[in-house]
C-alpha cells in the first residue's frame, strides 16, 4: 500500500468515526433530556416529541456546522494531500534526476578544481611575475639615474664647449629672439648675457645689408658687417642654420667670428704680394739683362784671350790668360744658369701631354758622350704620359742624370735607374712618382734644403763641377707642375731623388 492510500484510508475512517459518534451523542443526549421527563409524567408524549424534533432540528444546525468544519478541514487535507502528491512527484524527478546532476556535478567540480588550479597557477606566475616586474622596474629606475647621469654630464660637457668656443654661437627662436649666447658673443659685442637674450639680431648686431648665400636647407653664410654695443663695427664670417625636429622649425643656430685679424693679415698679404710680385719684375729683368747685356763683355774677354795666347810666350802670362778665361767660363754657365731658373720663373710653353719615356731618351742622347766616356749603366723603368712643360721635363730629367754622372767617387762606373709608380691622393687626384737613383757618393740628408737653394754646393768647385743651380731649376719646375721632389740619401750609399708630379693639371694654370 502507497503512501497516499494509506492516507486516504485514514481519513475516511477518521471523518466517518467522527459522523458517527457526532449522531449517536446528539440522539443518545435527546433522549437522555426527555427520558426523565416522560418517566415522571411531566411531558406528554406529543410534547416529547416537539422537543425531540426540536432537539433533531439543533442537532441538525450542529451537524451540518459540524460537516462545514469537516468539509473545510478534508479540503485542507486535500490539499495537503494534493501538495504532497506534487512534493512526492518532484522528489521522485529529483531522484530520477539526481544521478545526471551527479555526473553533471562531478565534471561541474572537476572543471571548477581545474580553473581554481589554472587561477592558482595564474596567480602564483603573477605573483612571480609582479616580483620580475619590481626587479626590472628596480634595474631600470637604476639604469635611468645612471643614464640621466650621463645625459647631466654629457649636457654640462656641451655646455663647456660651446662656452669654451672663441666663435659667437647664438640660438635663435622662431621670432628670432636669442634664447641663448655664449660668452663669446659678449666678449665679442660688449652687450652682457642677460641683456643678449631676448634681443632679436637686428637689435644684437644691428640692422645691416646681409651678404647671403642661401642653400637649398635654408642655411645663410657669408661675412657681414656687425655693430658692438658702443657703436664700433666688425667684419665677422657667419652661418646661420635653421633647427628642425619632426619637420617643423623650432629656430635656428647663428654661428660667427671675428675676422678682422684675418682681414688684416689679407690685406698685408695682398701687400706683400704686390711687392713680391714687383720684386719678381725686377728678377726677371735682371736676370735678362744678365743674360744677354753681361754676356757680351764676357764674350771679349774670351775672344782677346784667345788672340793672346798665340802671341805671348811667357808662361806666367799664358797662366793668367788660361785662369781668366777659365773664369769667364764659369760666368757664362752662371749666367746661362741664372737664364735657365728665370725661364722657369716666368713661365714658358703650355701642359700638353708628355711621355717621359720619350723625354729620358732625349736626355740619354744629349749626354751620350759622357756616358760613353764614364761607362754608366742606365737602366729606364716604365714612365707614364703625364700633362706638362716638354722643355722642364726635359730639364728636370737632365739634371737629375746628370747630378747622378757626377757625383761619383773616383773611378767609379755609375749605375742610374729610373723608375716610377702610380697612386691616388686621398683627394682621389692621380699622381706619379719618378724615382732616379745613383751609386754615387751621396750626401747628408741634413743639408738636403740646402742642396735646393740658388747657387749653393755642398762640395768644392775643385772636385765636382756645377754652379749649385740644378736642384733649385728642378724644385722651381716641380712647383710650377703642383709636384714636389726630395731626396733620400747616405754618404757613400748613393742618392735617391723622388719626383711626385700629378697625372693631369687643371684647365687654368696657376702662376708660380
Amino acid at each position: 500500500m502507497s503512501r497516499t492510500t494509506f492516507i486516504w484510508c485514514w481519513l475516511g475512517l477518521l471523518l466517518g468515526g467522527a459522523i458517527s459518534a457526532s449522531l449517536v451523542y446528539f440522539n443518545s443526549k435527546s433522549f437522555l433530556a426527555l427520558t426523565p421527563l416522560i418517566a415522571t409524567g411531566g411531558l406528554s408524549l406529543a410534547a416529547a416529541a416537539a422537543s425531540a424534533k426540536k432537539w433533531q432540528r439543533e442537532c441538525l444546525r450542529g451537524l451540518q456546522a459540524k460537516e462545514a468544519e469537516w468539509q473545510r478541514t478534508v479540503s485542507a487535507l486535500q490539499r495537503q494531500l494534493a501538495e504532497s502528491r506534487n512534493a512526492a512527484e518532484t522528489v521522485r524527478h529529483t531522484q530520477a534526476e539526481v544521478p545526471d546532476h551527479g555526473g553533471r556535478l562531478e565534471e561541474v567540480n572537476a572543471k571548477l578544481r581545474a580553473e581554481l588550479d589554472a587561477m592558482k597557477q595564474a596567480e602564483k606566475n603573477l605573483w612571480q611575475r609582479r616580483q620580475e616586474l619590481e626587479s626590472s622596474k628596480t634595474v631600470l629606475e637604476l639604469h635611468v639615474q645612471e643614464r640621466t647621469g650621463e645625459l647631466q654630464k654629457l649636457q654640462r660637457r656641451y655646455e663647456l664647449i660651446l662656452n669654451s668656443a672663441g666663435e659667437g654661437i647664438c640660438g635663435l627662436d622662431l621670432e628670432g629672439k636669442a634664447a641663448f649666447v655664449n660668452p663669446a658673443v659678449s666678449r665679442i659685442t660688449g652687450w652682457t648675457i642677460d641683456e643678449l637674450i631676448g634681443k632679436t639680431e637686428d637689435d644684437i648686431f644691428g640692422a645691416n645689408g646681409k651678404i647671403e648665400n642661401k642653400t637649398s636647407d635654408g642655411r645663410d653664410s657669408g661675412e657681414r658687417i656687425f655693430h658692438r654695443k658702443d657703436g664700433s663695427c666688425l667684419p665677422v664670417e657667419y652661418e646661420r642654420t635653421p633647427i628642425h625636429e619632426n619637420g617643423r622649425e623650432l629656430g635656428a643656430v647663428l654661428v660667427f667670428k671675428d675676422i678682422s685679424e684675418r682681414k688684416r693679415v689679407e690685406a698685408a698679404i695682398a701687400q706683400k704680394a704686390a711687392e713680391l710680385s714687383r720684386s719678381n719684375a725686377e728678377l726677371e729683368q735682371f736676370a735678362f739683362v744678365a743674360s744677354h747685356d753681361l754676356q757680351e763683355p764676357l764674350r771679349k774677354i774670351q775672344a782677346f784671350g784667345d788672340r793672346l795666347k798665340t802671341k805671348v810666350r811667357n808662361k806666367s802670362a799664358l797662366d793668367y790668360l788660361e785662369r781668366m778665361q777659365s773664369a769667364s767660363a764659369r760666368m757664362r754657365t752662371l749666367i746661362n744658369d741664372l737664364l735657365t731658373f728665370s725661364r722657369v720663373i716666368r713661365r714658358s710653353e703650355p701642359f700638353v701631354p708628355v711621355e717621359l719615356v720619350t723625354v729620358m731618351k732625349g736626355v740619354l742622347v744629349d749626354l751620350e758622350m759622357r756616358v760613353e766616356k764614364s761607362g754608366a749603366q742606365i737602366e729606364i723603368g716604365d714612365l707614364p704620359v703625364v700633362e706638362a712643360d716638354p722643355m722642364q721635363m726635359h730639364h728636370l730629367l737632365l739634371n737629375l742624370v746628370t747630378n747622378a754622372l757626377k757625383f761619383q767617387p773616383a773611378g767609379g762606373v755609375p749605375i742610374v735607374k729610373a723608375s716610377s709608380r702610380l697612386f691616388a691622393a686621398p683627394s682621389g687626384e692621380a699622381f706619379c712618382e719618378l724615382t732616379v737613383q745613383d751609386n754615387g757618393i751621396g750626401f747628408e740628408e741634413k743639408y738636403l734644403e740646402k742642396m735646393f737653394a740658388v747657387f749653393q754646393r755642398l762640395h768644392g768647385r775643385d772636385e765636382y763641377e756645377g754652379t749649385g743651380v740644378g736642384l733649385a731649376v728642378c724644385r722651381r719646375i716641380a712647383d710650377r707642375h703642383r709636384g714636389t721632389i726630395t731626396g733620400k740619401s747616405q754618404l757613400g750609399q748613393g742618392a735617391t731623388f723622388l719626383v711626385t708630379l700629378p697625372l693631369c693639371q687643371p684647365k687654368v694654370e696657376i702662376s708660380v
